[in-house]
């Protein structure tokens, strides 16, 4: 039994399975997507808890997933940590406008992320 799903939407191959790796050993299921298109796919058929979202995916964007989503009910809508090499003030508010759980300025740590995620696991299974 795992502790959750998770779908993470990057397309540079190390860090997805770097963060694919450390969340597989935290006991988390886990999928990978590595453009926008695939992303929406993918979410629509395993209704992942968390989706661990790159801002710059090819297809389209982070943004236009998250709009994707909407625009198709996705229901329940997962919870999401957007990922970015932004750091602009205006990226982040309008993720956090679009109902992004929390949002990661490139470079990190991928445990810190994993940590992230679990969290919000955590706060899903008490809401």
């Amino acid at each position: 039994m795992t502790a959750g799903s998770v779908l993470v939407a990057e397309d540079e191959r190390n860090l997805a399975e770097a963060l694919s790796f450390l969340m597989q050993r935290a006991g988390l299921e886990v999928t990978v997507a590595r453009d926008g298109p695939s992303t929406v796919d993918m979410a629509r058929r395993i209704k992942p808890d968390v989706i661990v979202l790159d801002i710059m995916l090819p297809g389209f964007d982070g943004f236009e997933v998250i709009a994707a989503l909407k625009d198709n009910a996705l229901n329940p809508m997962p919870r999401i940590i957007m990922l970015t090499a932004k750091g602009h003030e205006k990226d982040k508010r309008k993720a956090l406008d679009l109902g992004v759980d929390d949002y990661v300025t490139k470079p990190f740590s991928n445990r810190d992320v994993v940590e992230r995620v679990q969290a919000l696991l955590i706060q899903g299974k008490v809401a």
